[in-house]
């Protein structure tokens, strides 16, 4: 098996994602040990967000990094995990609200597909970008 990254790399639609996490320094940690469990934007989440949204992160790496550390949380949760809470804290330190018993969203995004393993943790792949507050 592979690590979070390298199942990312593989997957071929989490360009945007896997950009914004080499800019903010993060490959690294996404490689570690973890465990973690990640809520993965696809390049369809990105393409949602409003014209220049990116290139103004990209420009602004402490919200950048805040941003993607909060779709990232320091345990290896499945969905049948997640199912049984109503919110998790994300590495950011916000918390995250789970709605996993009639359907599976997290905060305001439909989880597209779940439970993908990997090495140190598990993916779940979001359909739009999520934010704090």
């Amino acid at each position: 098996m592979a690590n979070i990254v390298d199942i990312a790399v593989s997957a071929g639609n989490f360009k945007t994602l896997l950009t914004a996490v080499e800019i903010a320094g993060l490959v690294e940690t996404l490689k570690g040990s973890g465990p973690f469990t990640v809520f993965a934007p696809n390049d369809d989440a990105f393409a949602k967000l409003p014209p220049g949204t990116i290139q103004t992160l990209v420009q602004n790496i402490p919200q950048l990094t805040r941003i993607l550390t909060y779709h990232v949380v320091p345990a290896k949760l499945t969905r049948a995990d997640l199912a049984k809470l109503d919110t998790v804290i994300s590495i950011e330190g916000s918390p995250i609200p789970i709605h996993a018993s009639d359907g599976f969203e997290v905060k305001n995004s439909t989880v597209v597909a779940a439970d993908i393993e990997a090495d140190n943790g598990i993916i779940h792949v979001l359909e739009q970008v999520i934010l704090m507050g």
